[in-house]
């Protein structure tokens, strides 16, 4: 899909690819001069297989570049706010998908983990970008498109799309939108991201083609002692024909693959639901933290989670586009996207437990009425589970252009869909007995890495997992799937004027229809049958010698997940006598957790462009009106008894008017200033709108949990201001200042409903609702600097030489509640982010060094459920260095190099209060070696 594939300088896995960049999106397309200034570089020379701009698309008046100063020409001459990705930056970056590519732009965070079924640490320990967000916005406030169509969002929990699904290669540009006009959807407040995949009419030759092959190893998986090995490949090609050459045809396809098997710790996994493995290290009589110390600084860690997750990921896909040209004022187009990824995923966890803990008054006394926890025995257990992914997604589009003297008439038709499943998930598990502790801590730290203080026995049972009894609570399997399906049709209308102050008027109407659905099933088997330990159960496929290799040396085994599927069916397998998602009752556990939700959007929109010598002005205002029906399953019980549920079903409305305004001035020395005030807004996610209800009598009283469809859109009112000057020599500088202010904010809560209201205490009779709210108002502000300078004026060698720079500074609060009581900085929005090159370009030669960080941020809110701050789950400051080597041996060929993550910093690190590692999730997966062959014809 995107896709689709690696064409002559698109180089998969992230190793060293070329991109030939569209210039356009969309909006800004109508506001642009239909031919480039003088001043931009010429483009490059069509034989070598990058696009040129000379038959440029009618459609979008799409100009194409491939280096770095093109794409810094493009986005002067847009209208709005963008950055650009250009075929220069990729090729010499080391990333693995599109979500690590769009790290590299100012304002963007990417994220190792989401609110998919493998969220925190399970989805980290993937070892790549999943997330990204932009502007201090989370993935659900963006909008990604795909040749201009909104793709479905196959995520279960949000309207955030996965973007690890995407390579970063058979693209024709990557626009990243951080204003937006009347012309553009209207929910987004992040920013519109806007993939474009090629034409036949993007290259200058008739003909032409590419082919790349490339390897790659991951230095965990080698730590292991598993190979880590992994490769791509692709092809495309084009072809234009026809007497006049008015048809064109473009194909590519795309597949890679990787292994990995990386290092993990769970703290903060292990600190909700069963375990609990946190407390205080002062409490009170009670077992609270004790008066006047900082509760985080305060937390001592109990049990903990430490293991190995291995598997693969592999990705294929493609696209195609054909194109009929039957006149100079006509273009028809139809465009297909796909785009499949397999994650199987396997995650050994050895697990040290303190249990028969004695807190507050039944602790050690310390005196002035505080205590210490005594933490009675220590327990080792193993607990297996898998965290596969299956995601697709596709997009077709089919189009015309028509221009009819000064009117041109854009129809199109458009469809998407889109996957999310989780289809093999199990997990088994087994305990020891517990051993006698005593001790008021279980656990040191070395640089902030938990170093457990375990007795010999505890350690003598971790090196001998096959002997741990099977009895950690039966083989659970929890299959688990979500799509989207929507598709609908839009025409726009621009009419042109010569002289006067009034450019043009453009008018559009669009409507588009979707479909979703939401499973989460479980099954559970009575037992492990005869098995007295895990060896008995003979899923055991090997034994590694560390389960962190030099950090912690205990053993940790390697399980047959085919092996595990045969236990569970001979055990009794997934029917109705084992599910239990909710219950006894089969049929309310087969559809208990089943949602669907069908929902209409309709939009009209009308702008104009006015010019005033060097300023442009573009008021307009777009309105937006959407139907959601939510359809999910409603369970009664009265008196403790629970009777078969029904489905039922509610409605949603919204309507948005959306003005806007956008000032542009460009001086005659090479400079562009811009501002602009615009609205936007964001619909709810489906599972807070409507969920599965539940209705519960007893004693006069009913109380009812569900969905709200009276939820609000999230609200924004935006401002930004920019300014972008040209530097002799072919460098770029851009400084941007932006401010949103929010209404209504709703949180990223993962399957949890998030806020809910309602409260049965001292009701006798009547009904008692409990619904997920909004929260209350929140601004974002903030600053991005960008630039990019050769000094190609050196001598010799060192005009080869050049660095590139970008730089974000931005501030969140929002009132997560909405009554005032809870401040708090934005989910996953660093306040500093910076991305740092220094490169050499010379004859056949390119060499980089790549430096990026992003700082700490909230992603989990109170996850200890304290109703405060100190318990956000934060992420910690990342940064990494990457290395680029390329040598282009001809024309036709040319060999790249990178490695990634080069010291081998953590990919992900989190902690429970912001100031405080003791209790850490962290993920090691080293560094990938990536190498890369293009041959072109």
């Amino acid at each position: 899909m995107i896709g689709l594939l690696c064409r002559s300088r698109l180089l998969l896995s992230g190793s060293t690819m070329m991109l030939a960049l569209a210039a356009q999106t969309p909006a800004t397309a109508q506001t642009l001069p239909a031919t480039a200034p003088a001043s931009a570089a010429p483009l490059a020379d069509a034989t070598a297989g990058t696009p040129t701009g000379s038959e440029a698309d009618l459609a979008a008046g799409i100009v194409v570049v491939g280096n770095r100063y093109q794409a810094a020409t493009l986005q002067m001459r847009s209208a709005n706010t963008v950055n650009v990705i250009s075929a220069q930056d990729l090729e010499h970056t080391a990333v693995h998908n599109v979500a690590e590519a769009l790290g590299t732009v100012p304002g963007i965070n990417v994220m190792n983990t989401g609110s998919a079924f493998a969220g925190g640490v399970d989805g980290a320990s993937r070892g790549e970008g999943m997330f990204v967000s932009v502007r201090g916005l989370n993935s659900e406030y963006n909008i990604n498109l795909i040749n201009g169509v909104s793709v479905a969002q196959g995520n279960p929990y949000s309207r955030g799309v996965q973007l690890s699904l995407l390579p970063p290669s058979g693209l024709q540009t990557i626009i990243v939108n951080k204003t937006s006009q009347p012309d553009m959807l209207g929910d987004a407040i992040g920013g519109t991201i806007d993939f474009r995949t090629p034409s036949a009419f993007d290259y200058a030759a008739d003909s032409r083609g590419s082919v790349t092959i490339g390897g790659r190893v991951e230095s965990r998986a080698r730590a292991y002692g598993q190979n880590g090995l992994g490769w791509n490949a692709g092809a495309d090609y084009s072809r234009k024909f026809g007497a006049d050459h008015q048809f064109g045809v473009y194909v590519s396809g795309f597949y890679d693959i990787r292994h990995f098997a990386n290092s993990l710790v769970g703290g903060v996994q292990e600190s909700g639901c069963c375990d609990n493995g946190y407390d205080f290290a002062v409490q009170d009589a009670a077992g609270n933290s004790a008066p006047g110390l900082d509760p985080a600084a305060n937390l001592i860690q109990t049990a903990a989670n430490f293991g190995l997750s291995s598997g693969y990921t592999e990705r294929f896909g493609g696209n195609g586009t054909f194109d009929w040209r039957p006149d100079e004022d006509t273009s028809i187009y139809l465009r297909a996207s796909y785009a499949r990824a397999k994650t199987d995923q396997n995650s050994q966890l050895t697990q040290i437990v303190g249990v028969n803990k004695q807190d507050g008054s039944s602790g050690t006394a310390l005196g002035n009425g505080t205590y210490a926890p005594v933490i009675g025995a220590v327990q080792a257990r193993f607990w297996y589970e898998t965290n596969p992914a299956i995601a697709t997604l596709g997009t077709v589009q089919l189009g015309m252009d028509k221009h009819a003297g000064k009117l041109t008439v854009s129809p199109s038709l458009f469809y998407s869909w889109g996957s999310n499943a989780r289809p093999n998930h199990i997990e088994v598990a087994g305990r020891y007995a517990p051993v006698a502790y005593g001790g008021s801590t279980l656990f040191g730290y070395d640089n902030g890495y938990p170093v457990p203080l375990l007795p010999a026995t505890v350690r003598s049972q971790l090196n001998n997992i096959s002997g741990m009894p099977a009895n950690g609570g039966p083989p659970e399997y929890t299959p688990q799937t979500s799509f989207q399906r929507k598709g609908g049709g839009k025409i726009d209308l621009k009419l042109d004027f010569d002289g006067g102050h009034l450019t043009f008027l453009k008018a559009g109407f669009r409507v588009e229809t979707s479909h979703r659905e939401i499973t989460n099933r479980d099954y559970t088997v009575p037992g492990y049958g005869n098995a007295a330990t895990l060896g008995d159960l003979g899923v055991i496929r090997q034994i590694y010698p560390a389960v962190w290799p030099k950090r912690y040396t205990w053993q940790v085994p390697v399980i047959d997940q085919g092996k595990v599927f045969s236990l569970f069916n001979q055990l009794g397998g997934a029917t109705d006598a084992t599910i239990d998602t909710c219950g006894s009752n089969p049929i309310n556990s087969y559809n208990c957790n089943t949602q669907k939700a069908n929902e209409t959007v309709w939009a009209g929109y009308v702008m104009g462009q006015l010019q005033y010598g060097n300023l442009e002005i573009v008021p307009g205002v777009r309105y937006e009106h959407t139907d959601i029906k939510n359809v999910f399953w409603v369970t009664p019980t009265t008196d403790g008894n629970t009777a078969t549920g029904a489905f039922g079903s509610n409605k949603a409305k919204f309507d948005a008017v959306l003005p806007s305004i956008a000032f542009t001035y460009r001086d005659n020395g090479g400079a562009v200033y811009r501002a602009s005030a615009w609205t936007s807004y964001v619909r709810p996610p489906f599972l807070q709108l409507g969920g599965g209800a539940s209705t519960s009598v007893s004693g006069g009283v009913t109380t009812i949990t569900q969905g709200n469809p009276n939820l609000k859109a999230i609200r924004a009112i935006n401002l930004d201001a920019s300014g972008e000057w040209t530097i002799p020599g072919g460098g770029h500088v851009m400084l941007a200042g932006f401010y949103k202010h929010l209404a209504h904010y709703i949180y990223d809560n993962g399957s949890s409903a998030g806020i809910v209201t309602g409260s049965n205490a001292g009701v006798t009779t009547g009904t008692v609702t409990f619904q997920p709210q909004n929260g209350g108002s929140g601004h974002v502000y903030g600053i991005e600097l960008q630039a990019r300078q050769k000094f190609s004026a050196l001598p010799g060698l060192l005009s080869g030489l050049g660095v590139a720079v970008n730089f974000t500074r931005q501030w969140t609060r929002v009132d997560v509640l909405g009554d005032g009581t809870r401040m708090d900085r934005i989910q996953n929005a660093p306040e500093v982010m910076a991305n740092g090159q220094v490169f050499f370009e010379k004859g056949p030669v390119s060499l980089d060094v790549n430096y990026s960080y992003a700082g700490d941020y909230v992603s989990i809110y109170d996850t200890l459920g304290k109703n405060a701050t100190w318990d956000d789950v934060w992420v910690r400051p990342v940064s990494r260095v990457d290395v680029h080597a390329g040598y282009t041996f001809s024309r036709m060929f040319k060999l790249d190099l990178s490695i990634a993550n080069l010291f081998n910093t953590p990919s992900y690190w989190s902690h429970i209060g912001q100031h405080s590692l003791a209790i850490s999730d962290i993920v090691n997966s080293g560094t990938t070696s990536l190498v890369t062959a293009t041959m072109k014809f």
